[in-house]
């Protein structure tokens, strides 16, 4: 009787402890490094919490990088066109930084540690440009620039280099939480389990959701609070909310399911790929890709390892895994280890394409708040929109669509496509490039419609509104709304799917760095388009000077609507030679130094 009652109790033991293992996530833990278990840790619900904080990072920043044109121009004293390219070197600067961030979030600090640390430096960037804001010891005196006989001191020497101090510590904390949230909040996802695959699509559509919801808050409340009760109040509400952002982070910490470091650098084994395809470079390879090196993959294995299937692209990679080379890792790589070098540069062309649309979205932060303080602002007799409060337009209406292309659009699409997300990654991106294309060809006609008004009316010099509605800039800011939701969402998903597990804060950071990309060019544009029309226009350039009545904006909106069509072309052609890398498990049966998929076709 007391034996059958022990053979019981092991096997209701085992039965158990065999759940508990169905329940383990691979390759991630909690807080205090025990293997993180499914109904415990992360989930949607907890994913809440990461969205929660980039709504605060958004409402705190957003404000900043549409309505700091102004801020530099009428406060500091800065041209114009000097103005609009420091908001774009500091965005540039803050998405470049992402990178750097993003490979010591993957490699070395984590994640979690990440956001809770980039966070901090963001609260101390604000709280240094709100000192400085409220002090007039630190700004230059007060000027008209507006008045063309006025000669207004322009911000230098230690003030302007605290301004640089407080502005890039900011940038550098914004980058490290653009970097490491979305990844964070992804990793509470497990994408190998039905259920949280599509979670896991929903979040970072989630992701959006919040920026919209951050970015509504940001662009009525504190655009308001900057423009008449100062930017001291400004900086410093925006100080506040992320200072609230952190503290519900941080709330989760004990919920979360935390990436596990990896013991080397995803970074060098990529580049050990390159440096042993060029040391094999005169080897032969083999006819059959199953006699290329890999280890062998057991069961213990599996749970620590990647494995990839070989595919017949970037041919001349595979030398890296050639088994006849001398060993190390230098001079032979594993199969996988050439796979994921193989989906890097698949990448690449991908990020390439999408650069120029954040050269648009640049120009809507800058020059089309300018066109906006020329134009009538009332909504009623008492009440004027600020024209930094423009982009506010899409942002509500995407907080409308969002949730009607989460709910409804995606599963109808799911149901006739087959594809959990709806439509491919590559199509939801080629759709937010084509619509960049149209926002720029629709603000060149607004422009020119402006200019028109101000031309008819006498009012080329005037420093009133012409009698023309600022809504007219709503345009295209509206379009432009749409094709954020499409291209933005769909790189930072299609980059998270794509990547190495090993580089998933990374990879997200080719968004970031696409944008840095193209904040910077949006910099170099302004420079070469002034420097090509200096002697054909009378303003000395199209963008030149402060008046902006004077310069020939429509025709630079109507250049960027043409490159940003040819460069949709291109994409076409490079997103239909991308070849998706296999998902989900790699069934394998192990055979000598090679391991054999068993669902190649995935």
């Amino acid at each position: 009787m007391e034996n059958s009652e022990a053979v019981e109790r092991r096997r209701n033991m085992e039965w158990v402890e065999q759940e508990e293992e169905e329940l383990v996530v691979d390759g991630k833990v909690d807080w205090r490094g025990r293997r993180a278990v499914r109904n415990k840790h992360g989930g949607f619900t907890v994913a809440v919490l990461p969205l929660v904080m980039f709504a605060f990072e958004n409402m705190a920043t957003l404000s900043i990088a549409v309505n700091s044109v102004t801020y530099f121009n009428r406060t500091m004293h800065y041209v114009l066109s000097d103005a609009a390219n420091m908001v774009t070197n500091y965005m540039g600067v803050s998405y470049i930084l992402s990178i750097l961030v993003a490979l010591l979030a993957d490699t070395w600090i984590g994640r979690c540690k990440s956001v809770l640390i980039s966070a901090f430096f963001e609260f101390l960037g604000l709280a240094l440009l709100t000192v400085q804001a409220h002090s007039k010891s630190l700004k230059p005196p007060l000027c008209n620039v507006l008045d063309p006989t006025a000669k207004c001191d322009k911000l230098a020497g230690s003030n302007q280099a605290f301004l640089y101090l407080g502005l890039y510590v900011l940038a550098l904390g914004s980058a490290g939480v653009k970097a490491s949230l979305p990844s964070h909040g992804a990793d509470q996802f497990d994408e190998k389990h039905p259920k949280e695959s599509v979670q896991m699509s929903t979040f970072f559509n989630g992701l959006l959701f919040a920026v919209c919801v951050g970015g509504t808050v940001s662009l009525t409340l504190f655009v308001y609070i900057q423009d008449h009760k100062g930017w001291d109040w400004g900086f410093g509400i925006s100080t506040v909310a992320i200072f609230l952002g952190l503290l519900i982070f941080a709330f989760g910490i004990p919920l979360y399911r935390i990436h596990v470091l990896s013991e080397t650098s995803a970074i060098i084994q990529i580049i050990q790929v390159y440096v042993a395809a060029i040391r094999n470079r005169n080897l032969q390879l083999p006819a059959d890709p199953m006699e290329l090196y890999e280890i062998e993959q057991d069961k213990e294995a599996a749970l620590d390892l990647e494995y990839l299937p070989h595919r017949n692209i970037y041919r001349f990679l595979d030398k890296a895994a050639i088994q006849e080379a001398e060993r190390g890792p230098w001079k032979v790589c594993r199969v996988t280890q050439v796979e994921n070098a193989k989906v890097i540069a698949s990448m690449v062309p991908i990020f390439l394409c999408t650069i120029i649309m954040t050269l648009c979205l640049a120009q809507l932060q800058t020059f089309s708040v300018q066109q906006g303080y020329t134009m009538d602002t009332r909504i009623t007799n008492h009440f004027n929109i600020p024209p930094a409060s423009l982009p506010i337009i899409p942002v509500l209406f995407l907080l409308i669509i969002i949730p009607l292309y989460d709910r409804i659009c995606v599963p109808l699409l799911r149901k006739i496509t087959g594809i959990p997300t709806g439509i491919t990654h590559l199509q939801r991106i080629g759709v937010g490039l084509l619509l960049s294309s149209i926002s720029m060809a629709i603000a060149a006609a607004i422009e020119v419609k402006r200019k028109n008004v101000a031309r008819d009316n006498n009012m080329l010099d005037a420093a009133e509104p012409l009698p023309l509605s600022i809504f007219w800039l709503s345009f295209q800011y509206f379009v432009f709304g749409i094709a954020d939701m499409f291209t933005y969402v769909g790189l930072l998903e299609f980059f998270y799917s794509e990547a190495p597990k090993a580089l998933k804060s990374t990879s997200t950071c080719f968004l970031w760095c696409s944008m840095a990309l193209g904040y910077f060019l949006s910099t170099i544009m302004v420079q070469i388009v002034n420097g090509a029309t200096k002697n054909i226009t009378a303003s000395g350039g199209w963008l030149r000077g402060n008046n902006i009545n004077r310069n020939h904006l429509n025709l630079f909106f109507l250049l960027l609507s043409v490159l940003s069509l040819i460069n949709f072309f291109v994409y076409l052609v490079v997103s239909t030679r991308y070849q998706y890398r296999p998902q989900g498990p790699t069934a394998s049966v192990t055979v000598t130094r090679r391991t054999i998929p068993m669902n190649e076709n995935l």
